[in-house]
């Protein structure tokens, strides 16, 4: 089993900044990919960025430039630091990690989720 602690989120003006932070921990691996993904009222979740082992990342068109994601493989945490927000980007924000055990089979995790909502 694996879990997953988020902090960060909540509430910031348009133009404000935040930082989401996700510590996983259990029995894993390795954790081969992390990352964030979120999910605006009436509307699907959908990846915000995602990040491997070896700094590899992945951005989703509507953040890039204004998120980044790094993680400590040492400590095995993840951040998103959000800047430049618009009202837009307000959603619930899901910490995802994908472990892999010695045999090499992968397990999907997920955090139980932090708001963000950003005002006008």
């Amino acid at each position: 089993q694996v879990q997953l602690v988020e902090s960060g989120g909540g509430l910031v003006q348009a133009g404000g900044s935040l930082r989401l932070s996700c510590a996983a921990s259990g029995s894993f691996f390795s954790i081969p990919v992390m990352g964030w993904y979120r999910q605006a009222p009436g509307k699907e979740r959908e990846l915000v960025a995602s990040i491997t082992t070896g700094g590899r990342t992945n951005y989703a068109d509507s953040v890039k430039g204004r998120f980044t994601i790094s993680r400590d493989n040492t400590k095995n945490t993840v951040t998103l630091q959000m800047n430049s927000l618009n009202p837009e980007d307000t959603a619930v924000f899901y910490c995802n990690v994908v472990t892999q055990n010695v045999w090499g089979s992968r397990y999907d995790y997920w955090g139980q989720g932090t708001q963000v909502t950003v005002s006008s």
